[in-house]
């Protein structure tokens, strides 16, 4: 049986019973979607009311806003949007909370990460993940960035389970009953390593809303706006999560990193940085693709011109901040990752990344590594099959003339005919 996913409805999604039947169950769910509900639904959940510094207030709004009139939005998506809100504002109380009775948690360092930047879809996730199977260092997988800090008096399940990576589990099981193609292209799976801008959710930060629903109104005040105050945040809470467990080195990374090169610098002055570089054309094909898939559940149309035009813009502004800043960072901590090389021999890429860190690569860590490699196969889920040309009528070798100047800079290979 052939493991190959070609997407044939992306425009005019053919509904499954399951996705209808989910639909259809959201339509009949109200959903007060106002700061008020968010904020009184978080300290119900944790019986705390202590926000910490009240400036979030200020971007939750502008969410709610741009969301909660959204005409286009299934009542479905909102409801879920809702959730993720509920979810930050509770992680806000819980950390600060924790911040508040140790302070002596902000004093810990976190000392020399490992940070990995780069366009989405370009190689970021498995390049994270090997390295995170060395486990000589701390990372972060998916069930903590989604709850940071346990609920107050939760215990272990029966059988030893945190109750929280049960939630992210079921979440991840319920995700694959309506996406059911989304393993493919982007496993969410509980111990899946993920990325920190999810730690920034509790102070209502990141670019990580325009993945979730169309943001453009979010964008532009990201934009405006200094992320260095964020970045601090994250950190922060990098210290909280070191503070409950160790080991005490990060690896890390984050595609939103690439335009925020100086704010990174700046937060993580000691940090080794892992910049990988793709052909723009193949991330935007990958992305657009994996966004127009999961809108099925999220929009009553489906606008395949209106997610190019947008994330197009995206990519670019990601790589002019790139092209812009990446000769202001440290030659001696810093490493460029060109993706076609690190697919043909990622274990050589490690041992170059390794170098620049300082870092041993030990028999063991290679055996972790190459455990995790077998493990995760390429492809383990299917391998999708795409075409920008054919599901969203854009010719690929046009549309890389935008980024000539991308590959005059970074050696980037074409990749999308």
């Amino acid at each position: 049986m052939s493991n190959t996913i070609r997407i044939t409805d992306l425009a005019n999604p053919q509904l499954t019973e399951i996705q209808r039947a989910a639909l259809d169950y959201g339509e009949q769910q109200p959903v007060d979607f106002s700061e008020s509900a968010v904020l009184d639904a978080a300290r119900q959940r944790t019986g705390l009311d202590d926000f910490g510094p009240g400036d979030f207030r200020e971007r939750l709004q502008l969410l709610i806003d741009e969301w909660g009139n959204d005409p286009d939005m299934t009542r479905s998506q909102r409801a879920n949007l809702f959730g993720y809100l509920v979810r930050y504002a509770s992680n806000r109380l819980l950390i600060q909370s924790e911040w508040t009775r140790h302070p002596d948690i902000l004093k810990q360092e976190i000392r020399q990460p490992i940070i990995v930047a780069g366009l989405p879809r370009s190689g970021t996730t498995h390049l994270l993940n090997l390295l995170a199977a060395d486990t000589r260092f701390r990372s972060l997988p998916l069930w903590e960035s989604y709850e940071p800090v346990p609920m107050p008096g939760e215990q272990p399940l029966p059988d030893g389970t945190d109750p929280r990576y049960q939630r992210c589990e079921e979440a991840w099981q319920g995700m694959q009953q309506v996406t059911p193609l989304l393993a493919a292209m982007h496993p969410m799976n509980p111990d899946h390593i993920h990325e920190e801008l999810e730690l920034m959710g509790p102070d209502f930060a990141s670019y990580n809303f325009e993945w979730l629903a169309p943001s453009p109104r979010w964008r532009d005040h990201y934009y405006a706006t200094d992320q260095t105050p964020h970045y601090a945040y994250m950190r922060d809470v990098l210290k909280l999560l070191q503070h409950f467990r160790g080991p005490d080195r990060w690896v890390l990374k984050c595609p939103q990193h690439l335009e925020q090169l100086p704010v990174l610098r700046e937060v993580f002055p000691d940090a080794t940085y892992v910049i990988t570089h793709r052909d723009p054309v193949a991330v935007i094909q990958s992305a657009v693709t994996m966004i127009a898939y999961g809108q099925r559940m999220g929009r009553k149309r489906i606008d395949t011109k209106a997610l190019i035009d947008y994330w197009c813009d995206r990519v670019e502004h990601l790589l002019q901040a790139c092209v812009r800043d990446r000769p202001s960072m440290p030659e001696s901590q810093t490493v460029d990752v060109p993706f076609h090389e690190f697919m043909a021999d990622d274990m050589a890429m490690v041992e170059k990344i390794y170098s620049k860190a300082g870092v041993e690569l030990t028999g063991k860590a290679r055996g972790e590594m190459q455990a995790f490699i077998d493990a995760h196969p390429r492809g383990k889920e299917g391998k999708v099959v795409y075409d920008l040309k054919g599901d969203f009528g854009v010719d690929p070798a046009e549309l890389r003339e935008r980024f000539a100047f991308y590959f005059e800079r970074f050696p980037a290979k074409p990749e999308v005919g």
